[in-house]
């Protein structure tokens, strides 16, 4: 269908697929016509099978509306890459995406020109994700995420069933603001219409979702962005276990040896920091305080009850040095084993 299009029509419904509702004086002004010329074109698409609805306004307004049958995507050149690489990689903490975006991969590259095959085949190679065992966790489902996504871009009221961290469940009426990806889990950024305040829902624990068709002006988020918000919002949540120090070491260190959130790091100087850790699971404390050295005794505190949690952890590192340090009597002189591993 797209070869009987001249280009300017071929821009136009480039146009009206990046964004959801343009005024005519938009689209004039982006493809440098008139007014009455983008109506022109707009009447030829809908003769075409394009389902371009019309709103109302002094100018007029124009949106693509879904259709019995999915119009061709016009995509630039840096978009068909960031998709095909989007592809080959798959989301994360998206349930069963991987078949799917297989299929989507084996279209978009039949018709990509060579030259862009290249360049993605360049990027996924030097690029390749690496499976990681604290990356695995709950998944959100694809169809969920559409919904939220379209009901973020065109802030339309949603509602749906809420699961507490407690186990209890209801009902639940949001403006959506953002979806955020802290791997593996997607949260839903949004102003919870009945409590009157913002509020962070996870994805994986969000049932019957659906647009209630109603838009709004969005409102003022209470952070920089969206991610900000769910970096604070988890850095201050109530956890079982809480630990506090001061590291000799500046924020930014401390924050990347010990994976922390930015809330949960505060520089006192160049070279001082303080670190709050919480978590439910001793054993995520530990991890974390793997990477660095601690300041003075005198400058930590924390829950009593994780002491044992930690020193656990400690007598399994010191029985696993001590065993390092033992003669082994499987390696030879040289210091190899009987398979030859000593020469890798």
């Amino acid at each position: 269908m797209t070869q009987d299009l001249p280009a300017r029509m071929l821009r136009l419904l480039s146009l009206l697929q990046t964004r959801r509702t343009w005024t005519g004086d938009e689209l004039a002004d982006r493809l440098g016509v008139t007014l009455r010329t983008i109506r022109r074109d707009i009447d030829r698409l809908r003769t075409l099978g394009y389902p371009v609805e019309g709103t109302t306004g002094t100018s007029g307004g124009y949106r693509l509306a879904a259709g019995a049958d999915l119009p061709p995507l016009l995509l630039d050149d840096d978009e068909a890459v960031a998709i095909a690489v989007a592809l080959r990689t798959a989301a994360a903490g998206v349930a069963g995406i991987e078949e799917t975006a297989v299929r989507a991969l084996a279209k978009l590259e039949q018709v990509l020109p060579i030259r862009l095959r290249h360049q993605v085949a360049t990027i996924q190679a030097t690029a390749s994700p690496l499976p990681v065992p604290w990356s695995t966790g709950p998944t959100a489902d694809p169809s969920t995420l559409a919904l939220l996504a379209a009901a973020c871009r065109d802030h339309e009221i949603v509602t749906f069933t809420y699961r507490r961290g407690s186990g209890e469940t209801g009902p639940r009426r949001v403006e959506p603001h953002a979806l955020v990806a802290a791997d593996p889990v997607w949260y839903l950024v949004a102003y919870d219409t009945d409590h009157d305040e913002w509020r962070l829902f996870r994805v994986d624990r969000l049932t019957d979702p659906a647009p209630t068709g109603h838009r709004v002006t969005p409102r003022e988020l209470p952070a920089p962005d969206a991610a900000a918000y769910v970096a604070e919002r988890l850095a201050a949540a109530p956890a079982r276990y809480a630990f506090h120090a001061t590291v000799p070491a500046d924020a930014d260190t401390v924050r990347a040896r010990t994976w922390s959130l930015p809330g949960r790091v505060h520089p006192v100087d160049d070279h001082t920091s303080t670190l709050d850790l919480a978590a439910d699971n001793p054993q995520h404390v530990a991890e974390q305080l793997l990477g660095i050295d601690l300041g003075p005794d005198d400058t930590i505190h924390g829950t009593p009850e994780l002491a044992p949690h930690l020193e656990k952890a400690a007598q399994r590192l010191l029985r696993v040095a001590r065993a390092l340090t033992r003669p082994d009597e499987n390696r030879s002189n040289d210091g190899r084993n009987d398979n030859g591993a000593g020469d890798q």
